[in-house]
C-alpha cells in the first residue's frame, strides 16, 4: 500500500477547531485496498426538566410543598491531552505556563523534546512559552473541538536571524489506525525530503528480499499507517542521508515527526535532523496486527492554532 495524504495543511494561525474533509484515494504504484476511515462526531442534546410535585397529607393541616426535579441530562465531556513539542533551536530550556501555572515545573523542555501533558483546556486559556525569565511566545486557545482529541502545538523558530517564534498545530482524531504528522520547522537554505520504510524489508535486504519499499512523507501533511515498525529517513538534496529514526506505530496512537534545526546567520548552528515522538517499545506490538504497508486510508486533517503574540 501506499500514503494517501489529505488536500489542506496544516495551519500556522486559526482556532482548536476541527474542519472534516472527505477522505479520498490517491493513486500510486504501489496500488492497495485502501479503507476508509471516518472519523465518528460526538454531539449532545441537553435536555432540562423541571417540575413541582404537590402533596397533600391527610393531617387537619394540608400542607402543599412543591419538589424541583433537577435535570437527568448532564454535557458530554470531552478528553483533550496536550501534546507540546520544543523544536526552537536553543541550548536553553523551554518552560510552558497555563496562565500562572507551570506545566514544566519539574522538568524544562530541552530542544527536540516533545511531551504530554494532563492539562485540560479550555477556550480562552494561554499557554506561554518561556526560555528562561524571558517570554518567547503565547498561544491564545480560541476554541476546542467537540470530540475527544490529542492537541499538537509545535513551537519553533519563525526565521533564521531572530528569536521570534511560530507555532504549527494540529488536532488527531480518535482514530483506530495510527496517525502521523509531518512538519518541517527548519529554518535555512538545505532542502532535504523525508521517507519511511518497512522496518522488517531492511532488516531482509541482505537475503535477496524484495527491494525495500520506501516512500516520500509530505510536509504539513497526516497520514495513516498500519501497525508495525518503520523506518523514517531524511534525505538531503544530493541524496546523503541525514537524519534517521525509528517509529514504531500502534493502533489508536498519535505521532509527530519533526525536522528540525536552524541555518542560523548569527550564533549557534543546528543541523538538520529528524524528531519522532512518541516512541513506544516494539514489544507492544502483536504479530498477527502488525501488517506494515498493506494498507492506508487518508485521515481528516483538523488544522488548529490559535491567535498569538510575541
Amino acid at each position: 500500500g501506499s500514503w494517501s495524504f489529505v488536500g489542506s495543511s496544516l495551519a500556522q494561525k486559526g482556532q482548536f477547531r476541527q474542519r472534516s474533509s472527505s477522505c479520498h484515494r490517491v493513486p500510486t504504484s504501489l496500488s492497495m485496498a485502501v479503507r476508509n476511515l471516518k472519523a465518528v462526531a460526538l454531539a449532545a442534546c441537553a435536555l432540562a426538566v423541571a417540575g413541582k410535585v404537590q402533596l397533600r397529607h391527610s393531617s387537619h393541616k394540608a400542607a402543599d410543598s412543591s419538589l424541583h426535579v433537577g435535570s437527568f441530562v448532564t454535557p458530554l465531556e470531552f478528553k483533550h491531552q496536550l501534546r507540546v513539542c520544543n523544536a526552537f533551536a536553543n541550548s536553553a530550556k523551554m518552560d510552558v505556563f497555563r496562565g500562572a501555572e507551570s506545566l514544566t515545573a519539574e522538568t524544562s523542555m530541552p530542544y527536540k523534546s516533545c511531551r504530554d501533558f494532563d492539562a485540560p483546556l479550555k477556550s480562552g486559556d494561554k499557554l506561554e512559552f518561556r526560555l528562561g525569565d524571558a517570554s518567547s511566545g503565547t498561544f491564545s486557545v480560541a476554541d476546542l473541538p467537540n470530540n475527544d482529541a490529542v492537541l499538537l502545538l509545535v513551537i519553533h523558530r519563525h526565521d533564521s536571524v531572530s528569536a521570534a517564534v511560530s507555532f504549527e498545530s494540529h488536532v488527531f482524531a480518535a482514530l483506530e489506525s495510527a496517525q502521523v504528522a509531518v512538519i518541517d520547522t527548519y529554518r535555512g537554505k538545505d532542502r532535504a525530503v523525508a521517507k519511511i520504510m518497512d522496518k522488517s524489508a531492511l532488516a531482509q535486504k541482505d537475503q535477496k528480499a524484495a527491494p525495500v519499499r520506501s516512500e516520500q512523507l509530505r510536509y504539513d501533511s497526516v497520514v495513516a499507517v498500519n501497525p508495525g515498525e518503520y523506518e523514517v529517513q531524511l534525505d538531503a538534496a544530493d541524496g546523503k542521508q541525514e537524519s534517521r529514526a525509528s517509529l514504531v506505530a500502534l493502533k489508536h496512537e498519535s505521532y509527530v515527526v519533526l525536522r528540525v534545526g536552524v541555518e542560523g546567520e548569527h550564533g549557534e548552528q543546528f543541523p538538520s535532523e529528524l524528531v519522532v515522538f512518541p516512541n513506544p517499545d516494539p514489544a507492544a506490538l502483536h504479530s498477527a496486527a502488525a501488517q506494515p504497508f498493506a494498507s492506508l486510508a487518508s485521515v481528516s486533517l483538523a488544522a488548529f492554532a490559535a491567535l498569538w503574540a510575541c
